[in-house]
């Protein structure tokens, strides 16, 4: 049966149709696996951003390795295809309308932030502009 309203129960059906929680053991691992999975979420996107924007400083400091401002934007690249997997997937997720669901996967995105991204408000990057060792100030 599928819920259309936000309901609180054991009984859930996350993603696929082999996965079904029909005891408290089961859902209650459900609900931790979704509370890692959108902890990680935010971990990933942490590294995502970081990553790009020291690909995209090191592209300016050092115009002679073209070579390597490509592979940047494809990794940049491929770290966001993956992130946005995960961010569809818990959305799935969610639309199971389990209130046990959405408070893990809520929780998650919080919790991570708070550890993985909370950190860039307060210590922002030092970007360099010139990449050689000896230039002075």
């Amino acid at each position: 049966m599928m819920h259309l309203t936000l309901y609180w129960g054991k009984n859930v059906t996350l993603l696929v149709d082999s996965w079904k929680t029909d005891s408290w053991l089961s859902y209650l691992l459900t609900l931790l696996a979704c509370f890692l999975f959108s902890s990680f979420y935010q971990y990933m996107e942490d590294r995502r951003l970081r990553f790009r924007s020291l690909s995209s400083s090191s592209t300016t400091a050092v115009p002679l390795l073209p070579k390597y401002q490509r592979s940047a934007k494809f990794a940049t690249a491929v770290l966001f295809g993956v992130n946005s997997a995960i961010g569809y997937l818990l959305m799935l997720a969610l639309m199971s309308f389990n209130g046990g669901v959405f408070l893990a996967v809520v929780s998650g995105l919080a919790v991570g932030y708070l550890f993985f991204r909370l950190i860039d408000d307060e210590e922002p990057w030092v970007v360099i502009d010139n990449a050689c060792a000896c230039a002075c100030a």
